[in-house]
């Protein structure tokens, strides 16, 4: 049995590993979010001017039309989905840089699917709806990191949860366009996102823990904390979004 002073030093160890790995899957993710907002923003205030027929800035008019209104916008809508899958797919073949610089193409291709919120929400809308998340965000993963109940039984619900949403909106997009149903779904997904948002925290903390002292685990950690960054980046976002359509004024 080990005495309380060989528990103590190995107890810090590991909180000061945690602590830096937890700290860099925030550095991944909030570098990525500005990325994204980037992207978004030069984008999306061109298709605004577009929109009230004014000069853009960056794009010709010509290409933003193509990217907003013909076939390809489809592509732009779902190319954030196949990275994600394409992601999945290849983390365990490929390098932790090569991890970061898939991780990087996916936030400015994300950048460029949602640009399209600053042509129909207000900027007003588009600042509360953010903080507004950025708060509840940190709260909720603050709770996930330090709360003693294990969250792993919420796994299952919420991913069922995450799949029904997305047949939803999809039905909603190309059959029903209800605004009700728009309404509902908005939030049911801020809710479903918010409690990923402390289940995936939680699981990334246990992911560490188990790995740290497993043969060849600081390797898989080097990937880990990109794809750590990635599932609270999907949570933010994806409660950033459906916040800001269950809240936001129009245009």
């Amino acid at each position: 049995m080990r005495s309380p002073a060989v528990a103590r030093p190995e107890a810090a160890v590991i909180d000061a590993g945690l602590q830096a790995y937890m700290t860099k899957v925030y550095a991944l993710m909030t570098g990525a979010m500005l990325l994204t907002g980037l992207v978004a923003y030069v984008v999306g205030m061109d298709f605004r001017a577009v929109v009230n027929q004014q000069p853009t800035t960056l794009f010709p008019p010509e290409m933003i039309v193509a990217m907003f209104s013909s076939p390809l916008r489809w592509v732009i809508m779902f190319a954030p989905l196949i990275f994600v899958f394409a992601f999945g797919a290849m983390i365990n073949r490929i390098s932790a840089s090569a991890a970061q610089m898939l991780f990087w193409a996916f936030g400015a291709v994300m950048g460029l699917s949602v640009a399209w919120i600053f042509a129909v929400f207000t900027g007003m809308s588009i600042a509360q709806a953010f903080f507004a998340t950025a708060a509840g965000f940190g709260a909720l993963s603050i709770w996930g990191y330090t709360t003693k109940k294990d969250l792993s039984g919420w796994g299952s619900f919420l991913i069922m949860g995450v799949f029904g949403l997305i047949v939803a909106s999809l039905l909603n997009i190309f059959f029903f366009e209800s605004s009700a149903l728009q309404l509902a779904v908005s939030a049911i997904g801020v809710l479903l996102f918010a409690g990923l948002t402390a289940y995936d925290t939680q699981t990334i903390k246990n992911e560490y823990l188990a790995m740290r002292s497993t043969p060849g685990g600081e390797a898989y950690l080097e990937k880990g904390a990109v794809m750590g960054a990635l599932r609270l980046y999907l949570d933010f976002l994806n409660m950033f979004l459906f916040l800001l359509q269950f809240m936001g004024a129009r245009e």
